[in-house]
């Protein structure tokens, strides 16, 4: 009979594992501490364990090393009511068969109970991976994110090329470095390159080098970027603008980690381990032959998706709170959170710029707040009455989250109200305006009825720029 082990201090929590997973063919066993943990790993020596991250007596990674010296083809499951995306890749590092969050979906653990019985019977060991320095935190505890942390936790270990794809803002060198750091090359250089942001003509002496008078303008020796991180990791983002020449150059380094500088005979040796990014359409670029189909596959060994921030919502407040606690802290301010409506406001926006828009819109409604708690009137222009498209118009904020505002305000103490508020009408009716006019600023004026040196003045005034509000309408705005 297969013995499942859970080892959790929540007495509710083991008894609910007894009365729903003992069946005549599965005996459930529990434990509340470390200690007792372990002393059951060695006495009954269970098929499956579902282990608490957080226990009383330690942490369930102390057990589950114990578990991996005396029961490698163990799967264990890891639960934490408060964990962090770091545990979750730390988890799977190390060769956990899975990790989820309290309060966990019922149908979901049986599933996966039953698939790691099933890894059990069929004696399937887990690869656990090496020890490495903490990475960049990554933010957020929906699904998609604890996927993305999974995938981080079995590839890490992997010395093979990872293709991270997503669209621009969803932080794919953060991810990059997630992995690097939880490598066995933690310990040597990280090296991010921006394949968009270099001159084509200068691509190749920048990844490779070049030898003195390679080309003009070249007086000495150039150690290029490969050689810089030897031993360590090479991120290629927006790899879809590499040259053509450079991608025939960079298959070869792929293949045998060896290339010559410009204007070099001499090969130069290299071991780094390469991850590259974009968020292009590589499929497309194959078929117009911009870029190479054989580096293409030699880049997607491992592939990696990162969802756009509008597919995972509910990570929004999490992060919008993270980046307001980086900023209070870099600047010395006491800010200490949002109103409500703000959160709101935040949930409901399609972020189309992704994670690096709304670190932006935040910093910049702190940077216009002067109390405590950052406001709807301190938000960017358009954030303010912007819904999802094909939003109804009634469902975009009135006069009354204006007065609700303004109430807020005089709650909260704050001075200055007659030049704040009229700040954030001001911020509205233009945004409104110029939306309906496509930005032609000249049409905006006429509907206004103030001339454009003023609208100008206005707009530079309240941080308005016309990419931002146009930015949802198919025609280009007017900016002369």
């Amino acid at each position: 009979m297969p013995k499942l082990l859970i080892v959790d201090d929540e007495p509710l929590i083991c008894q609910s594992f007894t009365w729903v997973f003992s069946a005549p063919d599965v005996q459930v066993l529990t434990a509340g501490t470390l200690a007792e943990g372990r002393r059951r790993v060695e006495e009954e020596r269970p098929d499956v364990i579902v282990l608490d991250y957080q226990l009383p007596d330690g942490t369930g990674l102390d057990l589950f090393d114990h578990v991996r010296e005396i029961a490698p083809t163990c799967p264990v499951i890891f639960l934490t009511a408060h964990g962090t995306t770091d545990t979750a890749i730390e988890a799977m590092k190390r060769g956990a068969f899975d990790y989820l969050a309290k309060p966990f979906d019922l149908e979901q653990m049986t599933g996966l109970l039953e698939r790691a019985l099933e890894a059990a019977r069929s004696a399937r060991e887990p690869a656990p991976g090496p020890a490495a320095a903490r990475p960049g935190q990554i933010i957020g505890n929906s699904a998609a994110v604890r996927e993305i942390c999974k995938h981080i936790g079995r590839v890490a270990p992997l010395d093979v090329t990872v293709l991270i794809l997503g669209e621009s803002g969803t932080g794919k060198e953060l991810v990059a470095r997630a992995i690097h750091q939880h490598s066995r090359r933690a310990d040597r250089p990280f090296v991010a390159i921006n394949c968009a942001a270099i001159p084509e003509g200068l691509v190749e002496s920048e990844l490779f080098g070049h030898e003195s008078g390679a080309f003009t303008g070249a007086r000495g020796r150039q150690i290029g970027r490969f050689e810089q991180a030897d031993g360590g990791t090479v991120f290629l983002d927006e790899i879809g603008d590499m040259p053509p020449a450079v991608q025939a150059k960079m298959l070869r380094f792929l293949q045998d980690q060896r290339f010559e500088r410009v204007g070099g005979r001499d090969p130069v040796r290299t071991q780094v381990r390469v991850l590259a990014a974009t968020n292009q359409d590589l499929d497309r670029g194959i078929v117009t032959g911009r870029f190479r189909a054989d580096l293409y596959y030699r880049l997607k060994e491992v592939t990696l998706r990162l969802p756009p921030l509008r597919e995972r919502a509910e990570d929004v407040p999490e992060l919008a709170r993270h980046f307001l606690s980086e900023f209070a802290r870099e600047t010395g301010r006491d800010i200490q959170g949002f109103a409500p409506e703000v959160l709101d406001v935040f949930s409901r926006y399609p972020w189309p710029g992704n994670v690096r828009e709304l670190r932006g819109a935040i910093k910049e409604a702190a940077l216009r707040t002067t109390g405590r708690f950052v406001l709807p009137a301190f938000l960017l222009p358009g954030l303010i009455g912007s819904a999802p498209t094909g939003a109804a118009e009634s469902d975009r904020p009135s006069g009354a989250e204006l007065a609700d505002t303004i109430e807020e305000l005089l709650r909260a103490g704050e001075k200055g109200l007659y030049a704040r508020v009229l700040a954030g009408v001001e911020r509205e009716l233009l945004t409104r305006v110029l939306r309906h006019t496509r930005g032609h600023q000249g049409q905006a004026c006429d509907r206004l009825g103030i001339d454009r040196k003023t609208l100008r003045s206005k707009l530079r005034e309240l941080g308005i720029t016309l990419d931002r509000v146009v930015s949802d309408r198919a025609e280009p705005p007017d900016t002369d």
